[in-house]
């Protein structure tokens, strides 16, 4: 009797299977894709605290609102934050897209800012991680974070 090709011949398994192969699980979204609303006080928020919060840096106080943009008025989303020693800063956006014109203010000695800084006008999209870096240069050009 000729050999079987069926499945109960081959007990070891050697042989392909019919089965077709699984779809591929979709690639979950980005980080930044998600709402604006979810992303600023769910991610950006967090991570700026964490790369806040090294030995010898002073205590940080984030919080994000939407208000009046420091020195001009007009209406934006903040990410408004305060260090020991009275100093404050002000991550401002346009509109509520992380993608969308960026602004920074800073006051020190508890008075109120005084001058805008357009903040990463060159890059062509916003990434959590590139926030988190620019604004920790930022406020360490400013010798803000740490013994500098």
């Amino acid at each position: 009797m000729p050999a079987s090709t069926s499945d109960a011949s081959d007990p070891a398994g050697t042989q392909p299977s019919a089965k077709a192969t699984p779809a591929p699980q979709p690639k979950p979204p980005a980080p930044e894709e998600q709402p604006f609303e979810q992303f600023v006080p769910g991610l950006l928020i967090p991570a700026l605290s964490k790369e806040f919060s090294v030995p010898g840096a002073p205590p940080v106080e984030l919080s994000f609102e939407q208000g009046p943009m420091p020195v001009v008025g007009a209406p934006c989303w903040m990410v408004c934050g305060r260090l020991g020693e009275g100093r404050r800063f002000w991550l401002c956006f346009s509109s509520n897209d992380i993608n969308s014109p960026k602004t920074v203010a800073l006051a020190e000695g508890g008075g109120s800012a005084s001058l805008l800084e357009s903040f990463l006008i060159d890059e062509k999209k916003t990434t959590l991680a590139l926030l988190v870096s620019r604004l920790g240069q930022r406020l360490n050009g400013q010798k803000w974070l740490g013994p500098n």
